[in-house]
């Protein structure tokens, strides 16, 4: 009669069974979660809040279905997980894009709440075990485990990738690593099962979106350069094929779990109490020390010798009003590359600039993102694209005023702009053009002229001993027999004095 009633049970199980398809699937699903995402918000131009609503509608309008059947349902399920990969990611964007909440809180707070929710249901339950999933109570546990992890996945994984600076790539790779040591530690260490499962779940939503990110940013952002679209589409295509294998195979429903039947013969309540809390130290020692570390590193670079971003945002500025410009000429081609390049550039910038004033940095990451995805909408308009390129360069410029950088000591982040001329000025020498060269010298002479009372009144000693070096390239570059080895000379010392003062 137990027997049968286990039978029962286990066919009445409302997920499926940890097959090596349930891992493949569930980093596809988190991949979509990421580029599906942004696709809705920028490239059809609906905004983050919009998308939420949306996202989140269809999410819960999956879950009632998932609640509703009596059993796994291979479709059902998987749909109601990539709507909650995209829900749960969206969660922690609107906190950190809408409401300014540190990446480090979200982190913190999410990784509380999902301890409590794994907390809860063991008390209720005396089970974490996802191969258990029969009753109402142990569901809306899991699928609130679910969110938890999506949400708190995401939180770890930008603040490692873009807030620390680490890459998609090599946060991807880390991921990696830490989910190879967990399954060597479940196979030859005696880990847990039911703890090795849930580390991994985990994890494996920074590796999705890691891997998303990596194909679906433009190659100059580190990426393969598919485009969201792309790379949504491909995923959802494999999917679906899987999902379609599924339920035709019954494959993840009839499968046993060595997971489960391992914790069954080997775990004891001691044992996976003590293995628990040396997971947890054993995070909490390589998280913290790894963004010490990171954040130290960031910091001795002269991240945090400045208190505002005064002077630091002369490139955002120059990029956005050449954007302005090809979209007042309805040139939107080059308008997107310019998007490109704005994303790219801020996603580089951000462990400094964001290490310099956080509050700052997160209100003009918000008008960035509503001018890409104005930018970059499947069909933009000229006036919302005006609209936000318009307050984003408010922002900035307010932000990168002079008034504020009186309060600076040095000249550095101050001098981008002259490096930038001066490094174009030594390419046109080297291709022996000097006529391009000439016009490079009036834009320098020009640029430095107006900058001088700021940059004199922060440093009067570097100012004066950078400007012996361009009045020296300025003679050199507009001789009426100008000497290539001469020009090159004068360029070379110059822009290695300026970017000595740069640094």
């Amino acid at each position: 009669m137990q027997e049968n009633q286990n039978k029962t049970k286990l066919l009445l199980n409302k997920v499926p069974q940890v097959t090596i398809f349930f891992w493949i699937i569930k980093v596809l699903c988190t991949t979509v979660g990421e580029t599906f995402a942004d696709f809705i918000n920028l490239n059809l131009g609906l905004g983050l809040t919009l998308t939420t609503i949306i996202m989140g509608a269809a999410f819960f309008i999956a879950l009632f279905f998932q609640f509703k059947a009596n059993k796994y349902v291979p479709a059902i399920y998987w749909i109601t997980v990539v709507l909650i990969s995209v829900f749960g990611t969206l969660v922690t964007d609107n906190l950190t894009d809408n409401m300014g909440v540190p990446l480090e809180v979200s982190t913190a707070v999410f990784s509380v709440l999902l301890g409590l929710t794994f907390l809860f249901w063991y008390l209720s339950e005396k089970t974490l075990s996802i191969h258990t999933i029969f009753t109402k109570k142990r569901e809306v546990f899991y699928w609130l485990t679910i969110l938890f992890t999506f949400a708190l996945g995401t939180a770890v994984g930008d603040l490692f990738s873009e807030q620390l600076g680490f890459g998609y790539l090599y946060t991807g790779v880390g991921v990696v690593i830490i989910i190879a040591l967990v399954f060597l530690a479940y196979k030859y260490l005696r880990l847990d099962g039911v703890l090795a499962f849930w580390i991994a779940y985990i994890l494996t939503r920074p590796l999705g979106a890691s891997l998303g990110d990596y194909l679906s940013q433009s190659k100059v952002n580190g990426g393969l350069g598919l485009g969201t679209t792309v790379t949504s589409v491909i995923f959802l295509i494999a999917i679906l094929a899987i999902i379609v294998f599924l339920a035709i195979s019954k494959i993840d429903a009839n499968a046993k779990s060595d997971i489960a039947e391992t914790n069954q013969r080997n775990a004891s309540k001691k044992n996976v109490l003590t293995q628990t809390i040396v997971v947890i130290i054993i995070f909490l020692t390589v998280g913290i020390g790894g963004y010490n570390w990171r954040s130290n590193n960031l910091a001795s670079h002269g991240a945090s010798e400045q208190t505002t971003l005064a002077g630091q945002l002369n490139d955002f500025v120059k990029i956005e009003n050449d954007m302005l410009n090809d979209v007042n000429k309805n040139d939107f081609a080059s308008a997107k590359k310019g998007a490109d390049n704005l994303e790219h550039q801020w996603d580089t910038q951000e462990p400094k600039l964001r290490k310099i004033d956080s509050t700052t940095w997160t209100k003009i990451d918000g008008t960035i993102d509503n001018v890409l995805a104005a930018v970059r909408s499947s069909k933009p308009d000229v006036n919302q694209s005006k609209t936000a390129l318009t307050k984003s360069l408010s922002v900035l410029k307010g932000a990168n005023k002079s008034t504020s950088g009186a309060s600076q000591t040095t000249l550095a982040g101050q001098l981008n702009d002259f490096v930038k001329i001066e490094n174009d000025m030594l390419n046109a020498v080297n291709k022996n053009d000097f006529a391009s060269a000439k016009k490079g010298a009036d834009n320098l002479e020009h640029q430095w002229d107006t900058q001088e009372p700021k940059l004199r009144k922060i440093d009067s000693t570097t100012w004066t001993k950078i400007d012996g070096t361009i009045d020296n390239v300025l003679a050199a570059v507009r001789s009426s027999n100008p000497d290539v080895k001469k020009c090159k000379t004068a360029l070379n010392h110059s822009l290695s004095t300026i970017n000595a003062a740069n640094k």
